[in-house]
């Protein structure tokens, strides 16, 4: 028989959980993936747009146009020949002026170049594009603590998303079956890519598996030193550079001529430089 006094009352709490857990799980599910669109929607675009940085500029959109003006003259003051070329293109006041000859380039902060060469005129400016500026500046996420914090707790958010969604359904369509095949695949996607592309040092393996194997150095060990340059100031001569090192060392200067005098050689070069230390003649020599 139910005991009154337990009807009287009534469920308790572990009965109460274990009856409302999943409804409970849907709608805090249901309030965080509000929350978390708004979110979703700047890193999802933002990641489609740096993810092919390679083929455009996310975050400005560049533009050229070409103008033709009358030649300025050599000279021409510098502040009059820069007014005259920012009537002509409307650019403002530049933040940087450099002139030589006829050429005459003005910078801005603001990324825009302008470039006078003769009578042309070649004005590169740069504009931030709509919405993908601030949401690639988010993403990056560089130098902005406070935007750190609000980032780890969509990364919170998403994880709760993520683990509620296994049980927010009961039964065949829930984790049991239906949940179960869709959850392996979506982790057997990027490990089957890790796998067959190799993984984060694929690129590396690849690089060395390409590399030509080091030349055998055949003049590795020194020779033997020429006769009287055995005092230790005598160095072995120097190792000839394969011909196809793109990084080949230049030969070492050699001294002039025995037959030119020291004066005439001071006299071909104000500035002599320094010759290599060589060793001192051999016992016997005239000094």
């Amino acid at each position: 028989m139910p005991d009154p006094a337990a009807e009287a009352r009534g469920p308790g709490i572990g009965q109460v959980i274990r009856k409302r857990w999943r409804g409970w799980l849907r709608s805090l599910h249901r309030d965080i993936g509000y929350l978390a669109v708004g979110f979703t929607f700047i890193y999802a675009v933002s990641g489609l747009a740096i993810n092919h940085i390679k083929d455009w500029d996310p975050n400005f959109h560049a533009t050229e146009k070409t103008l033709s003006i009358a030649p300025i003259s050599p000279d021409l003051p510098d502040a009059e020949a820069v007014k005259r070329v920012t009537d002509a293109t409307g650019t403002g006041t530049p933040d940087d002026v450099f002139r030589a000859g006829d050429e005459l380039r003005l910078s801005y902060s603001s990324g825009t170049q302008v470039t006078v060469v003769g009578p042309q005129v070649t004005v590169q400016a740069r504009s931030p594009r709509f919405f993908l500026r601030v949401a690639n500046w988010l993403h990056y996420n560089r130098g902005k603590a406070a935007w750190t914090i609000v980032a780890d707790i969509y990364a919170v958010m998403l994880l709760y998303l993520a683990i509620s969604g296994l049980f927010m359904i009961k039964g065949k369509l829930g984790l049991r079956w239906r949940g179960t095949l869709l959850v392996g695949l979506g982790v057997a996607v990027p490990v089957a890519y890790v796998v067959l592309s190799g993984g984060p040092n694929a690129a590396n393996a690849k690089v060395a598996e390409t590399a030509p194997p080091p030349a055998a150095d055949a003049a590795a060990t020194p020779a033997d030193p020429p006769p009287g340059a055995d005092n230790g100031i005598a160095r072995p001569p120097p190792r000839p550079a394969p011909a196809d090192d793109d990084f080949a060392r230049p030969q070492p200067r050699v001294a002039p001529p025995a037959a030119e005098s020291s004066s005439a050689a001071g006299s071909a070069d104000d500035f002599p430089r320094m010759q290599p230390r060589v060793a001192p003649p051999a016992a016997g020599s005239s000094n």
